[in-house]
């Protein structure tokens, strides 16, 4: 018999997720905003609450915004949850929220793996998706049966619960300062008089090249804003990074002007456009 998974949380991401373990796990899903699951009905029950779709479940997958929502989630999930059952946790949610959700697992005998993953709508609907893993060594068999049907690599940072959260910060400077970087060169090209598609002419095939510039930049030159990553998401991703920086004591002056911008966008209406719609914060 397959063994059930529960996927509570079934947006950009949870929905391929979930669609994509449904080839080797009985799944049930779960959303906040009723209706928005219900085009999984074809590989998995749709349940009207975490609890239901928790009950019986060898192994829980969160895929919800931050930590917050993870943690409200899992509480009303808890009555539901089997002792000894995995949950798999793969979103981005921060240094101190991990350890609270570390420490609701515990709390309740569930085996915690901190799994936060690499990758967009794409990567994720193609299950290419990098997952970075932290936990215990007992039950990776089963936690890399997960990983295997969403990704095509997994990095075990460490056993300690909360190292591939500080992985994943580390990781999402990165993607955010590309976003960024993309976004002005094709934004001061067009305002200084020059076609923003000579800039990625001249980078195409060179050592600043890559399938991440690329993509941005295909976006905003198409004007195609279509959700992989939400500016909210992002804005979300980059006060994470700001926090933990401050608690660290390191200057993240560029995260933190990249994190203004991104608020600036959403202040604009475009919170949820994805998050190459920094460029439209490029005017007032």
């Amino acid at each position: 018999m397959k063994k059930r998974a529960a996927v509570l949380g079934t947006g950009i991401i949870g929905a391929p997720v979930a669609r994509n373990l449904a080839e080797r796990f009985e799944v049930r899903v779960w959303n906040r905003t009723p209706g928005k699951a219900d085009d999984l009905a074809d590989v998995a029950g749709v349940c009207a609450t975490a609890e239901e779709a928790v009950t019986g479940a060898d192994i829980v997958v969160t895929v919800l915004k931050d930590g917050p929502a993870v943690l409200e989630t899992m509480s009303a999930a808890a009555p539901g949850l089997a002792r000894g059952a995995l949950w798999v946790q793969l979103s981005t949610v921060g240094v101190t929220a991990v350890g609270e959700l570390a420490a609701f697992a515990d709390r309740h005998g569930l085996t915690f793996y901190d799994a936060p993953v690499q990758g967009t709508r794409q990567p994720a609907e193609s299950g290419r998706l990098v997952i970075i893993a932290a936990g215990p060594e007992s039950g990776r068999p089963e936690a890399e049966a997960v990983f295997s049907a969403i990704g095509n690599r997994t990095v075990w940072v460490s056993t300690e619960v909360g190292a591939a959260s500080r992985l994943k910060l580390a990781l999402n400077t990165l993607v955010l300062a590309l976003t960024h970087g993309t976004a002005e060169s094709l934004a001061i090209a067009e305002a200084l008089g020059v076609d923003p598609r000579l800039v990625v002419d001249v980078v195409a095939g060179g050592p600043l090249d890559s399938m991440f510039f690329q993509g941005k930049a295909a976006a905003i030159l198409a004007g195609d804003y279509t959700p992989a990553f939400s500016v909210g998401n992002a804005a979300k991703d980059a006060q994470l990074v700001v926090e933990a920086a401050e608690r660290a004591g390191v200057e993240m002056d560029v995260t933190a002007a990249g994190l203004r911008r991104f608020e600036r966008a959403a202040e604009q209406g475009h919170r949820d456009k994805d998050m190459a719609a920094s460029y439209l914060a490029s005017t007032s």
